[in-house]
């Protein structure tokens, strides 16, 4: 496969709409190209905007920052542009858009949050630690954040959370929704235990993930204080389980570690369960009334690159974006080919026709 690794639904879709609307011609004036060098040159944890407030339905205050092109030597924004949503993954913050982020600064309006638990976001709990719930909290966010038309980028914990926003709110898929992104996700048939070995103490995990979580989330002060001990070795299992190769620079190993390490282990627990009963492979249809593009790298070791194609034979007319050699933090690792594919959905998620008009 080519380092590309792109491939294309048959049924009409993402890809037959690109062909419809003769993507050869479309002026390019429309069409949102990201900066795909920005954020080379900042520093990590450094792109943020004026905080705001979404309070989620059970009363969880969820931190929202949004980026206006107008803030950034772009053009006003108007109440029908087009908004991306961006929603990272288990463990992570908004930080970790690092590079997208810069990429759209200036050029489109973007939203970003950090999930209940995660970030700046308040402390959620254990009940409500479900992907159910942060399907109900992407809604919140798009209810008070997108004044037109969006389009969702999730990531890991994140694309569950689209997965979720469809199977919960599919009234919102084609009209107020209108492209998704799903990166390094899948909608079910997780071994939860890959997705635990950079967070857990020196690396403890495999089969005895669960049994090692319950005991350990009784006493997970200690287990933070052991993660900061074991710094060295989570360095190691972070570049062994979050990067595909051994070139990545240290930088963003050690960038991806500083975001696992800030989530407490007792989050990282009250989420565990999630991971382990899902299952919504079956709730995928309103993702396939819009544009919907899967990226993954072929050697993700937390979601492999057999749940992104088990999603792209599931969503018809969905793209699937492979990016050879890379691992799961793809949205770093290969940030380029990620930005790319980004501004082919955009444009594809431009020229979708406005349903409430046309009613």
């Amino acid at each position: 496969m080519s380092t590309k690794g792109r491939i294309f639904g048959t049924v009409v879709g993402a890809a037959g709409l690109a062909a419809a609307a003769g993507a050869v011609g479309i002026a390019r004036q429309n069409r949102i190209i990201g900066n795909r060098a920005a954020g080379e040159e900042v520093a990590f944890g450094a792109l943020h905007s004026a905080p705001r407030v979404v309070v989620a339905d059970d009363a969880v205050d969820l931190h929202v920052e949004i980026d206006e092109p107008a803030d950034f030597g772009g053009r006003p924004s108007a109440d029908d542009d087009l908004t991306i949503v961006f929603v990272h993954g288990y463990s992570l913050n908004l930080d970790c858009w690092h590079f997208q982020r810069a990429a759209y600064r200036g050029q489109v309006r973007t939203v970003f949050y950090d999930q209940r638990s995660h970030g700046r976001s308040a402390r959620s709990d254990e009940e409500h630690c479900t992907i159910e719930q942060l399907g109900h909290d992407l809604r919140r966010v798009i209810e008070h954040t997108v004044p037109g038309r969006c389009v969702v980028v999730g990531h890991s914990m994140g694309g569950m959370s689209v997965i979720s926003l469809a199977e919960q709110h599919p009234e919102l898929f084609g009209d107020k929704v209108v492209g998704a992104a799903l990166m390094s996700t899948t909608a079910g048939g997780l071994d939860p235990g890959r997705i635990l070995f950079p967070m857990l103490p020196l690396g403890l995990g495999g089969r005895f993930a669960g049994r090692a979580v319950r005991t350990l989330d009784r006493g997970h002060r200690v287990v933070d204080l052991a993660r900061a001990w074991g710094h060295a070795v989570a360095d190691v299992l972070t570049d062994r389980y979050a990067f595909g190769t051994d070139e990545v620079p240290a930088s963003h190993v050690e960038f991806v570690y500083s975001m696992l390490n800030a989530t407490p282990f007792a989050v990282v627990a009250d989420f565990y369960p999630a991971f382990a009963t899902l299952d919504k492979f079956e709730h995928l249809e309103p993702l396939g009334r819009v544009p919907t593009s899967i990226i993954c790298g072929t050697e993700d070791k937390i979601t492999t690159v057999g749940h992104s194609r088990k999603l792209h034979s599931r969503i018809p007319g969905s793209s699937l974006l492979e990016c050879e050699g890379a691992g799961h933090m793809v949205l770093l690792e290969r940030h380029e080919q990620v930005t790319a594919e980004l501004d082919d959905l955009i444009s594809l998620a431009q020229r979708q026709p406005d349903l409430g008009q046309e009613a």
